[in-house]
C-alpha cells in the first residue's frame, strides 16, 4: 500500500489498518511518500525504513526514489499487487502525483500489477490552469508535461501517464468514485479532511494553492510556519502598497487584504512581516494561476527588495523560464497568461481522453 494519512475512509479509519485486520487480505508492506506514512515529517522529507508499531508491517520509504531503485524495493517487499491511495490537491508540483508516477513505472519494471484507489480533486475537475511543463525543466515537482493545475483525479492522471508516457506498460486497475461530480468542491463530497501534508490544513489552502505556491521561488513567505499557508504572503518591508495593487486589478472571485504575520518556521521566522491574505469569495469564479502570477507582478513593481530564488525554483515550478523572464521584462498579468495558452489548450486535448466522470 503506498499511502499517508489521508488513507481514510469516510468514519476516518486508516486503510492499513482495516486491511491488516482482514483475514480476507494479505498486506505486506507500506510505502510512503514525503511526509511519511504517518505524515510526521515537514517539507522535503520522510520517515525512512521502519516497522509500523500498529501493525508491525515493514514501511518503506519511496520519497527520492524512482526507477530501478525503486523497482528493487517493490521486488524485496515480495508484494505482488501496489495500492496507491493517497488525497491530492490538484497542482502539477505537489508532490505525490509523482510518487504515484514513479511507483507505476517501478510497478512495470518490476512486474507487479498497480491499482490506484481513487479520491476527489478538492477543487474540482472543471479545468486545467496555468503552463504546461517543458520537460527541460524536469524534477520531482514536475516530471511530465501536463498544466499546472491539472483538473484530474489521481486514477485519471494515472490513466493518463500509463497511455502518453509511460508506453501502457502498466498493469493498471483503476477503483472509481462514485456520486463525485467533476464541478465538486471538497465540501460536497461529505469526506473528511484529513491534512495531506502539514501545510495543507485546509481545502481552503488547496484552492489557493496552485497559485501561490509560486512564491516558494521567491524571498517572500508563501505563509509556512502560519495558520493560513499559502493564504498569507509577505516580507519585512511590504506595506498597504500591495493590496492596494491587487484591489486595482479586480481578480474575478478574490479579495486581498492587508495582513501582518510572524512565522513561526520557514522564511522570516520569529520576524514579524507585511504583506496580503487571500480571500477566495466566488469559488467558481477564480483561478488560482492568473491569481498567482498577479501577485507575482505587483509584488515585483511595489516592493523594491523582491527577488527569485538564487536557483531558479521559480524555473521549477511554473515548468520553464516563461514567467519569470516575462515578470523580469515588465510584462503584465494578461501578457502571461496569454504566452502560455497554445501549450494549455494542447494539453487540455490530450487531458479530455481520460477523464472518467462527468
Amino acid at each position: 500500500m503506498v499511502t499517508n494519512p489521508t488513507g481514510v475512509t469516510r468514519d476516518v479509519r486508516h486503510v492499513v489498518d482495516l486491511m491488516h485486520q482482514d483475514p480476507r487480505v494479505e498486506l505486506t508492506a507500506v510505502f510512503g511518500p514525503e511526509h511519511g506514512f504517518r505524515g510526521t515529517a515537514q517539507a522535503g522529507g520522510s520517515e525512512g525504513r521502519y516497522d509500523d508499531p500498529a501493525t508491525g508491517l515493514p514501511v518503506y520509504d519511496t520519497y527520492t526514489k524512482s526507477g530501478r531503485t525503486l523497482a528493487d524495493v517493490f521486488t524485496a517487499s515480495a508484494v505482488d499487487t501496489v495500492l496507491f491511495d493517497i488525497q491530492d490537491v490538484g497542482a502539477r508540483f505537489y508532490t505525490y502525483i509523482w510518487t504515484l508516477y514513479d511507483c507505476m513505472e517501478a510497478a512495470a519494471l518490476a512486474g507487479k500489477r498497480f491499482v490506484v484507489l481513487d479520491r476527489p480533486n478538492p477543487v474540482t475537475g472543471r479545468a486545467a490552469h496555468g503552463p504546461v511543463l517543458d520537460p527541460a525543466f524536469a524534477t520531482f515537482v514536475g516530471r511530465q508535461p501536463i498544466a499546472q493545475a491539472h483538473g484530474m483525479t489521481a486514477a485519471e492522471l494515472a490513466r493518463l501517464f500509463n497511455a502518453e508516457f509511460l508506453g501502457g506498460r502498466v498493469r493498471l486497475t483503476t477503483v472509481a468514485l462514485t456520486g463525485w461530480r467533476r464541478s465538486d468542491f471538497f465540501d460536497a463530497t461529505g469526506l473528511p479532511w484529513v491534512p495531506p501534508s502539514p501545510n495543507m490544513p485546509t481545502p481552503d489552502t488547496a484552492l489557493v494553492y496552485s497559485g501561490t505556491c509560486l512564491f516558494e521561488g521567491t524571498n517572500l513567505s508563501e505563509g509556512r510556519g502560519t495558520t493560513r499557508p499559502f493564504e498569507l504572503l509577505g516580507a519585512e518591508g511590504i506595506d498597504d502598497r500591495w493590496a492596494a495593487a491587487l484591489d486595482e486589478l479586480a481578480l474575478p472571485g478574490v479579495r486581498f487584504r492587508e495582513a501582518y504575520f510572524a512565522p513561526t518556521f520557514s522564511k522570516f521566522a520569529g520576524k514579524t512581516v507585511g504583506g496580503v491574505q487571500l480571500h477566495v469569495h466566488e469559488r467558481e469564479l477564480f483561478d488560482p494561476v492568473r491569481t498567482g502570477i498577479a501577485l507575482l507582478v505587483t509584488a515585483k513593481r511595489v516592493w523594491s527588495g523582491f527577488a527569485w530564488r538564487a536557483d531558479h525554483w521559480i524555473d521549477k515550478l511554473t515548468g520553464s523560464a516563461l514567467v519569470r523572464t516575462m515578470i523580469d521584462a515588465g510584462a503584465d498579468t494578461d501578457e502571461i497568461v496569454a504566452a502560455w495558452q497554445p501549450g494549455l489548450a494542447a494539453f487540455r486535448t490530450v487531458r479530455a481522453k481520460y477523464l472518467m466522470y462527468r
